[in-house]
């Protein structure tokens, strides 16, 4: 179905630390004027190819040992938490303060807005300074800015959007030296482009090339699909989701028989899905935003087409959309035979709920929505792994200091996470983590999450995990760029 911007329908900082000769308030000042191994099961993220391990149990080896340390970093959290999109900023938020809190050992805090929160684990006082972008780049430029400046904070986090997270790197980080941890921003080109990647952009945030690694080898290696369309919104996160998922479809022998790009709300589908129909197309791809999608299915699902739809699973917003369209053409109630007659998946997805069976995902999910009277969504495991990685990086490190944490951040793997202890792992190439993604297929909300998943379709069980390796860009190949 759909994530934050991107429906996947088949669905210089380089080595830049602080600047030593100015201070941020200078520096900021002057820049504002201008075959699929391991298919069937994951075998583990960290191989050691081009990551150091910094610590944890379970076969992970020390390279520093925790330290003790005390005192206060200064986070500056950028999430959109209001508007007709709050919800992606909310979970995200959530994430984070329930990775905080796991650290902690205490429940996540509720009731967080914008303006200042502590939250204590250990000694140490992680002061979140919270920030509403708007899902604006600009607002998000001038939040960061300002917390640099006057709150002079140690790390930055955040950014719903994609060309939001990109202006905070190249306008703010970059300038000032700031460590910031994106996310959930999912466009590849954040940690694969050389131009905006560096030493102190990380993300733990799973992104759009690990969508299309994963489901598109997932469909051509178990699944009889060997003739697929593309569609795609007519901007540039449209033409990013199609350009991943055809050299990926490509590189697995999948033949791409069309492409076609429509404005954002495209409301005419039955002539392009025609085309598709005609060209011999056996399954879709599209990039689009949930303006587009019930237009789609809505067709999709009234028309007498032959080929099947692919994707991604997304967060709860669009699911209820996607189930209230599903609901509207296919009938109440919704069962697993309509839903599979109708052709729909199987779908990735980075993160659910019911996707990860360990004791952390289980205290994750709990506590989650006890505290926020939902399951923990599509993006928040990536946004508790970064809050997790950032107090590893404290006690790793012995200092709240900004850099020394990301020094302690590179290579990094992360022993905290929901998808296992040791489940996300900072490739050293680019500070992206590479986690396991997972391939459901999409089933009648069940009775036993029906009230904290307001939506009439869920993720069913795993049919399959690609590991982390597997899913992201490996160093040296096209489409990554980026080589710290």
């Amino acid at each position: 179905m759909l994530t934050q911007q991107y429906l996947p329908f088949l669905v210089p900082i380089t080595h830049v630390m602080a600047n030593h000769g100015l201070r941020r308030r200078d520096v900021l000042v002057s820049a504002g004027t201008i075959g699929v191994a391991g298919l069937a099961g994951c075998t583990g993220n960290n191989d050691g190819d081009d990551t150091t391990t910094n610590g944890g149990t379970g076969g992970m080896t020390n390279r520093t040992t925790t330290k003790n340390v005390s005192g206060a970093v200064k986070v500056g959290v950028l999430q959109p938490i209001s508007g007709d999109l709050k919800y992606y900023g909310q979970q995200s938020l959530w994430g984070f303060l329930s990775g905080l809190a796991y650290k902690a050992n205490a429940t996540p805090k509720t009731g967080v807005k914008s303006g200042k929160t502590t939250v204590s684990v250990g000694d140490v006082d992680f002061e979140l300074y919270v920030r509403d972008t708007g899902f604006s780049a600009q607002k998000a430029q001038q939040l960061a800015t300002n917390l640099v400046k006057d709150q002079n904070v140690d790390v930055l986090f955040g950014c719903a959007s994609s060309s939001a997270a990109t202006r905070v790197i190249n306008t703010v980080a970059k300038t000032a030296g700031v460590p910031y941890v994106a996310g959930p921003a999912a466009s590849a080109d954040i940690t694969a482009n050389g131009e905006t990647c560096g030493e102190l952009v990380f993300r733990a945030s799973e992104n759009t090339a690990m969508d299309a690694r994963s489901g598109g080898k997932y469909v051509a290696k178990r699944t009889d699909v060997k003739k697929v369309y593309l569609f795609g919104a007519d901007y540039s996160f449209g033409k990013a989701v199609v350009n991943n998922y055809e050299q990926v479809l490509e590189d697995e022998g999948v033949e791409i028989v069309g492409k076609k790009f429509v404005p954002q709300g495209h409301p005419e589908w039955k002539g392009l899905l025609d085309n598709a129909q005609q060209a011999g197309a056996q399954g879709i791809v599209g990039g689009f935003t949930v303006a587009t999608l019930p237009n789609l299915f809505t067709e999709f699902l009234s028309g007498d087409y032959d080929f099947r739809v692919f994707g991604g699973f997304a967060t709860q917003i669009t699911n209820r959309i996607v189930g209230q369209t599903m609901e509207k053409v296919l009938g109440k109630p919704l069962t697993k035979e309509k839903i599979r007659s109708a052709k729909l998946g199987p779908f990735t997805t980075r993160y659910h709920w019911n996707q990860y069976d360990n004791e952390i995902n289980s205290k994750f999910v709990d506590d989650y929505t006890k505290a926020y009277g939902v399951v923990p969504d599509l993006f928040t495991s990536g946004t508790f792994t970064a809050a997790s990685a950032i107090v590893q990086g404290v006690r790793e490190s012995g200092s709240t200091k900004g850099t020394d944490v990301a020094e302690a951040m590179r290579g990094m793997t992360v022993r905290d996470t929901p998808k296992g202890e040791g489940g996300y792992v900072f490739q050293r190439y680019n500070n992206q983590a590479r986690s396991s993604m997972t391939v459901a297929t999409p089933i009648p909300t069940t009775d036993e999450w029906s009230d904290n998943w307001n939506a009439a379709v869920m993720p069913g069980e795993p049919l399959a995990t690609i590991e982390g390796k597997q899913a992201t860009i490996p160093k040296g190949t096209d489409g990554m760029s980026c080589s710290l």
